[in-house]
Order: C-alpha cells, then sequence, then structure tokens
C-alpha cells in the first residue's frame, strides 16, 4: 500500500494531457487520489481506456486510486456560429432561438429546448463565462430578444449562464442518465453531480444508483445561487461537496465566492460531509510551469480552510505541464500541513439532537484523546464509512487509519481528509483479533514504530453502521 505524506486529497482530471498508464502513474506517485472523468468531454470508449489504466495501477502498483464520474448536467450551450465566431456589439439587439439555425451577429441559437419557456423579461443571460452579457426584452414564441449589455466575440458551443432564472430542466439529462449507465457499469468510486439545485436532486441521483444496486458515493457540485439558498439541506444529503467556483462565479458576485467557499466548508466540517475546492486553481500552469504567487496563496487558502480536497481540472487534463501541476499542488498542501499556522485538533460539538449522538460523540472522544496523549495514530474500522468522515472532521494531528473489509468504501474513502484506508483480509470475531490485524499491518508498513502510543475508534458488534461503541488506547509492540 503507497502511504501518502500529505492529508489534503488531490484530485486530477484526466484529458489528452494525461490519458496515458505512463502519466496517470506518475500522478498517483506525485500525491493524485482521486481521478476525475469529465463527461462533457470524451466519449465512452475514451473514459473506459481511462479507467482500465487507473485499475491496472491499481492492482500492479498496490495504489487505492478512485474513480470519479462528473456528469455535464443541464449546461446551456450556444449552437454553431458563422465562420465559428461572430461579433457582437454592445448595445444592439440579438436574438437567441430555439430553433437550429448557423449563428450570426443578429440572431444565435441554442440546444436548450426550454430556454424561450425558462427565461422572464428582465432576466440576464450570460455567455462565455459572463464576457458578453445580455438583457431579455421580449419573448415570442421560440425567439428571446435581448439586449446586449456587454459585446464580445461569440464562438460555437460557448456556454450558457442564467443567473435570474429557474431552469426547468431536471439535475440528470438525458445524457446524464446514459452516461450514469456507463459510470455504474464500470463500477465508479464517486458520481459528481452538476448544477444541483436541492437536495431532491441528490436524492433522485441516489435512487437510480440504488436501482442498479451499487453504492457509489455522490458529490454535488455547488455551481448555482439556487443552491446556496439550500446549502444546509444539499449538504446533508450529499455524501461529499464540491465548490465548483467557475459556474459559481458567473451566476453569483465573483467577489462573494471567497466568502461563500469559506462558509460551505465551515458548514462541511459540522456536518461531516468531505468538501472538495475546485476551478482555476493553478490555471496558468495550462500554459506555463510554475505557478502564479496568486494561485499558490489560493491553493493553501484552501488548504488551511480545511478543505479535504483541492482539484486540478484543465490544467492536467488538457495543459502542457499537467504532472508540475499536481507536483505543485501536492507540495503546496504538504507545506501548508506542515506549518505552525494549519490548525489541528479543530473542535465541533456534536449537538444532543442530532442523528447518531452517541456514535459521533464516541468519535469525537476519540479525537480529544489522542490529542491529550500525543496519539501517533487514530485506528478505526468502518463498514460505510461514517466512522472515518468524523474522526476526519477533527482535523487530528494523529494520523487516520481506517480499516475495512469492502473494497469499495475503501476506494471511497479517498476523498476524506487524512484518512489512509487499508483493506482487511477477513472479517475478525473480536476486536482483540482485529486489533492486533491492524497494529501489525502498520507497523510492516512501516507507519508506525515499537512503542507509539495510538487510539483505536471501533464498533462492536464490527457488522454494524453508524454505532461507532468503543475506544481504545493502545501502545505498539513487537510482532509477535
Amino acid at each position: 500500500m503507497s502511504i501518502s505524506t500529505k492529508r489534503t486529497k488531490i484530485v486530477a482530471t484526466v484529458g489528452p494531457s494525461s490519458n496515458t498508464k505512463e502519466m496517470l502513474l506518475q500522478f498517483a506517485v506525485a500525491g493524485v487520489n482521486v481521478m476525475r472523468l469529465n463527461f462533457s468531454h470524451g466519449t465512452h470508449e475514451d473514459h473506459l481506456k481511462v479507467i482500465n489504466h487507473i485499475r491496472e495501477i491499481n492492482k500492479e502498483f498496490n495504489f487505492n486510486i478512485s474513480i470519479l464520474q462528473d456528469l455535464q448536467g443541464p449546461k446551456i450551450r450556444v449552437g454553431m456560429m458563422k465562420d465559428n465566431g461572430q461579433p457582437i456589439e454592445t448595445g444592439q439587439d440579438l436574438i437567441i432561438t430555439t430553433e437550429e439555425c448557423e449563428g450570426t451577429s443578429e440572431k444565435v441559437s441554442t440546444v436548450y429546448q426550454n430556454f424561450a419557456k425558462d427565461v422572464k423579461v428582465g432576466e440576464k443571460v450570460l455567455m462565455d463565462d459572463g464576457r458578453i452579457q445580455l438583457l431579455v426584452k421580449a419573448i415570442d414564441g421560440k425567439e428571446v430578444l435581448t439586449e446586449v449589455l456587454v459585446g464580445g466575440l461569440l464562438k460555437s458551443r460557448k456556454g450558457i449562464n442564467l443567473p435570474d432564472t429557474n431552469i426547468s430542466e431536471p439535475a440528470l439529462t438525458h445524457k446524464d442518465l446514459i452516461d450514469l449507465e456507463f459510470g455504474l457499469e464500470q463500477n465508479v468510486d464517486i458520481i459528481a453531480l452538476s448544477f444541483v439545485r436541492n437536495a431532491s436532486d441528490v436524492e433522485f441521483l441516489r435512487t437510480k444508483i440504488q436501482e442498479a444496486g451499487r453504492t457509489c458515493r455522490i458529490i454535488s457540485k455547488i455551481e448555482r445561487p439556487e443552491a446556496l439558498v439550500h446549502i444546509d439541506k444539499i449538504i446533508k444529503s450529499s455524501d461529499a461537496i464540491m465548490v465548483a467556483r467557475g459556474d459559481l462565479a458567473i451566476e453569483t458576485n465573483a467577489a462573494e465566492v471567497p466568502l461563500v467557499q469559506k462558509s460551505i466548508i465551515k458548514k462541511c466540517h459540522q456536518m461531516a460531509r468531505p468538501v472538495v475546492v475546485a476551478t482555476q486553481m493553478l490555471e496558468s500552469m495550462v500554459k506555463s510551469p510554475i505557478a502564479t504567487r496568486a494561485e499558490t496563496n489560493d491553493v493553501a487558502n484552501a488548504v488551511m480552510d480545511g478543505a479535504d480536497g483541492v482539484m486540478l481540472s484543465e490544467e492536467s487534463a488538457a495543459g502542457q505541464f499537467p504532472l508540475d501541476a499536481v507536483k505543485t499542488m501536492a507540495d503546496i498542501c504538504r507545506t501548508v500541513e506542515l506549518s505552525a499556522q494549519y490548525e489541528y485538533d479543530r473542535d465541533h460539538e456534536v449537538a444532543k439532537d442530532s442523528a447518531h449522538f452517541m456514535a459521533k460523540e464516541v468519535v469525537r472522544t476519540g479525537t480529544i484523546l489522542a490529542s491529550s496523549i500525543g496519539a501517533k495514530a487514530i485506528i478505526g474500522n468502518t463498514t460505510s464509512g461514517f466512522t472515518a468522515t468524523n474522526i476526519s472532521r477533527y482535523r487530528p494531528k494523529a494520523k487516520i487509519f481506517i480499516f475495512t473489509n469492502d473494497k469499495s468504501v475503501s476506494t471511497q474513502l479517498n476523498l476524506i481528509w487524512g484518512v489512509q484506508p487499508f483493506l482487511l483480509p477477513k472479517t475478525f470475531s473480536t476486536l482483540r483479533g482485529l486489533h492486533e490485524h491492524e497494529e501489525k499491518t502498520l507497523l510492516n508498513e512501516g507507519v508506525l514504530e515499537v512503542g507509539d502510543s495510538v487510539v483505536h475508534v471501533s464498533s462492536f458488534p464490527m457488522d454494524g453502521v453508524h454505532r461507532t461503541n468503543m475506544l481504545k488506547c493502545a501502545t505498539i509492540e513487537e510482532n509477535k
């Protein structure tokens, strides 16, 4: 098993710059924990090749890399433009139609068929990541008349954002359902749900996963203002959260995004949900071998705030220096985590009326105990991931080693800060036998030494969920 020296997890998007087995292996060695497959691009055949490469790397080199399928969601785009791009002037009128046509400076099409039904007079329409801004003036059947507030060169297939509009299309589009079926057939570990609006979007996806007989995790991408209104319920219904700052900055006030990011991270800690910060973290490294000072600060601040993971998008998928980007991000994470300014052993009081209060309080006590005795590690066992997420939320200085007999759970734990998962070879009938195996394994791996203090956080009977009920202090002894 490859033991990571950093606590913050790295999610790397795979694309043309990184889809070979050789590069993916280098990603794993450099510190990537989760490989993201963006289903807005590529074919199922393309993604299958990457999935097979990752599985081969895990098997041949004893890694535990997770596979994340990122569904496109109801992404609204401009249709094809004449000469692949037309100038749109500030102050002019522009018609947007749902009928297919070659776009000109006066009239463009959109692939979103409910566009004219959803928008209302007075609402803003943003194109090309907000570079072109329009205001709806009138609606006539399939055509929407807009005034151009800010013009620019509009190219084919550029994105459209509707920050003021309640979009009627479901979070899972027809394309998403086809992609989801493929992902579930391939046993992906994590599914990212784009443009989540409320908890019912998450619950609908979970139902689809359960109907297929799978147990993969759901990470909800926070990208729309509507999601911020329902953020508490979305976090509660999700397995993890992604702060997707790209579309979020377009659809809200960009100046508010850093505050939103900090708020969501704090809420996720309180609810014991992993949270990943994404988009443009090392954007300049698409074309440069080094990051800007601002980007370095951005990644460092996300780590300082307590993000479970940080993500690379175009940098690792289509950039000129994908491996350098991964190494830079890993170096920033390690540097921050080793600094005296990083806040370990954070406390979060457990509400007495919260679900599974007793189990959560046992975990909390275990982290306090580990800090008090200077334990080298907290060792837990889990069947669902409950113990792992609840230990991690306190950001203990002690290392977190989690054992499970479920291979899928072992891989899914890769999103959680500080957690190093291990797969149990069998089900143990006694806690003594389990603890002896865990201690022996960690001693053999070289991550613990004879004389180290550890805290065991366990549940008995061991096949239950959400019932962590036992703490034990131990000193590592020589293998007998």
